[in-house]
């Protein structure tokens, strides 16, 4: 009993963990025109706009990076020391943010609080699947990234009032800060409140034994480079999530630039596409854990949940484009895209479920954020088909078909992974 109560305490600190994640993740998109103005206000607005995607660059290779040193660490070092030190970086990283002035200064805090970002969920999803009783750890996991969704949510509203807490901020010290340098200071403070309930965390049983056992290999990377069915079994996990950043990494995050004209509307706000988007991905997330658990598979639901976001696709970006739609309906649109990437606990779970012990934190850490940093490819894909002068809409059809594709093939060549036994280690 008094473990439970443990346990569950910990799936309320990684959902909070993650639910401040997800803040700072989207954060940066809905405050980088308005900080970059303020930093550069005599630049032009397309320099400014370079800049803003040359510093996302740097965050997503800062989440790559992350995902590697988290993950060894997690391997050797313990699970529970990743999730705190990982939400302790990228709170600091949030609050130095709020205060800087340059463009050297912001890549290399955005390069910080990227690595920050790239530990808190492999390793929260790695402790509560080796915590939690095999046939019921879908459940925990659903909890953390449905709560944790949210984060984008609070995001946007923050993002769009951060002016009241500004003159709060004012009334107290004097200093008047900006809109955006509040938001940064929220999501910041946010994590160092999380900080204060890391007493009487619970460190993963597994592990613990694993410790003590000085010959086993901990957080090796030739355990899953280096050994060919480890590798294959990588990449097919890697490919099964990318449709979900393919849906907000592309989609989503270029509502305003592409596909709300596409669709002829000039008046979509990305914040609240991705707004939309979150809310979506969240009620997907609970409803795909509670599929999970009464179907006792995580391939069926994947697969459920890959043909419902082509269906959705080919509407959002084809049979639309023939008909006057309202903002409205195109926010609606954004929550059904954003319901069918709601398979994303289930993909970090099936990733962390895949390997044994001594190399899952590397495992459930690098492969979330190598998904994340997929977008640059996906948009690059999309880039070059527009070049060759293909529309919008077209090339991003065309995009999403063969990463959803190559997902669903991916999905077929792995294992079922529902109630397996994870107390198992990798030999070289």
């Amino acid at each position: 009993m008094k473990d439970s109560r443990k346990v569950l305490f910990l799936i309320v600190i990684a959902a909070l963990g993650y639910f401040v994640d997800i803040y700072d993740l989207v954060l940066f998109g809905v405050v980088k025109a308005e900080s970059l103005m303020s930093i550069l206000p005599n630049a032009s607005e397309a320099s400014r706009a370079a800049t803003g995607k040359m510093l996302f660059n740097v965050q997503m290779f800062g989440m790559l990076l992350g995902g590697l040193i988290w993950g060894i660490l997690g391997d050797k070092k313990g699970r529970l020391k990743v999730l705190f030190g990982s939400i302790l970086l990228y709170s600091l990283a949030n609050i130095a943010n709020a205060f800087v002035s340059d463009v050297p200064s912001y890549i290399v805090i955005r390069l910080i609080a990227g690595i920050g970002l790239a530990g808190e969920l492999g390793a929260g999803i790695t402790l509560i699947s080796e915590l939690m009783p095999k046939e019921t750890r879908g459940y925990g996991t659903m909890i953390v990234v449905t709560f944790g969704a949210l984060g984008a949510v609070a995001a946007s509203l923050i993002g769009a009032e951060g002016q009241v807490v500004g003159a709060f901020i004012a009334k107290l010290s004097g200093w008047q800060p900006q809109n955006w340098q509040v938001v940064y200071l929220i999501g910041g403070g946010m994590g160092l409140l999380l900080l204060l309930l890391r007493v009487g965390a619970l460190e993963s049983g597994f592990f613990q034994q694993m410790n003590h056992n000085t010959t086993i290999q901990k957080g090796q990377l030739r355990l899953i480079f280096g050994k060919k069915e480890n590798f294959i079994k990588y990449l097919h996990c890697i490919s099964i999530g990318i449709p979900i950043w393919y849906t907000v990494g592309l989609l989503i995050m270029n509502s305003a630039d592409n596909f709300g004209p596409w669709l002829g509307l000039y008046e979509i706000s990305n914040g609240k596409a991705v707004m939309y988007c979150y809310l979506g991905l969240s009620a997907g997330d609970l409803l795909a854990g509670f599929l999970s658990q009464w179907l006792k598979s995580r391939k069926r639901v994947v697969q459920l949940y890959l043909i419902f976001s082509l269906l959705v696709t080919i509407l959002f970006l084809g049979v639309l484009q023939q008909f006057n739609i309202t903002d409205s309906t195109y926010y609606a649109l954004c929550f059904l895209l954003g319901a069918g990437t709601g398979y994303w606990a289930i993909f970090v779970t099936i990733a962390a479920e895949q390997f044994g012990t001594n190399i899952r934190s590397t495992a459930a850490n690098t492969i979330p954020n190598f998904v994340r940093g997929s977008v640059n490819l996906i948009v690059l894909f999309f880039g070059l088909l527009v070049s060759l002068g293909i529309n919008d809409g077209a090339s991003a059809t065309v995009v999403g078909c063969f990463f959803i594709g190559l997902a669903l093939y991916s999905l077929s060549q792995l294992k079922e992974t529902f109630g397996k036994d994870l107390n198992y280690f990798e030999v070289s």
